[in-house]
């Protein structure tokens, strides 16, 4: 029989890195050039199915902006994993990451946190290299690191099914 699991995932990170547009891509398939700044949380519902087990996953879309993150401390409460986002082509998004990671871990210090470098379709303009992202991944305990396009939909199905595996694993499900 199939177990069925209802998971609160977070998406963070500094405004315009593409959290809106990953969300899109995952939970309807397509991409949009035509997202909207997010005014504090925006919800989205996705069916995975993981060996053998039914998850609803619950995402949870942060607004980027500054003015904004007072809101967010309130909405962490029972998250069980968080996607933590910076554009690649845009080093300035990485000057954030410990105010975000602060908000996340808020209501449980070792939420598992898989860091990603977003635009990776961007080839030509990417100004973050691998072994500078993965400074970051280190210094603050992230569980993994992976460079997605929600354009093209790389790696963006990956992030999710490692997320999700890793926190169906701590729960010891």
């Amino acid at each position: 029989m199939t177990k069925k699991f209802i998971l609160k995932i977070l998406t963070a990170g500094e405004g315009g890195v593409g959290k809106t547009t990953l969300l899109h891509r995952f939970v309807e398939g397509r991409f949009s050039a035509e997202t909207k700044m997010t005014i504090g949380v925006e919800f989205f519902l996705k069916e995975l199915e993981l060996d053998e087990k039914h998850c609803t996953l619950q995402l949870w879309d942060f607004g980027g902006q500054e003015r904004f993150r007072f809101l967010l401390e309130s909405y962490v409460l029972g998250a069980k994993g968080a996607l933590l986002m910076f554009d690649l082509t845009r080093p300035m998004t990485l000057q954030n990451l410990e105010q975000w990671i602060n908000i996340v871990r808020k209501g449980d210090p070792n939420i598992p946190i898989l860091f990603l470098g977003t635009k990776n379709d961007l080839a030509d303009e990417i100004m973050v290299q691998d072994d500078y992202a993965l400074l970051f991944k280190e210094q603050f305990k992230l569980m993994d690191y992976l460079r997605i396009s929600s354009k093209s939909g790389e790696n963006v199905a990956k992030a999710f099914n490692i997320l999700t595996t890793k926190i169906l694993e701590r729960q010891n499900y």
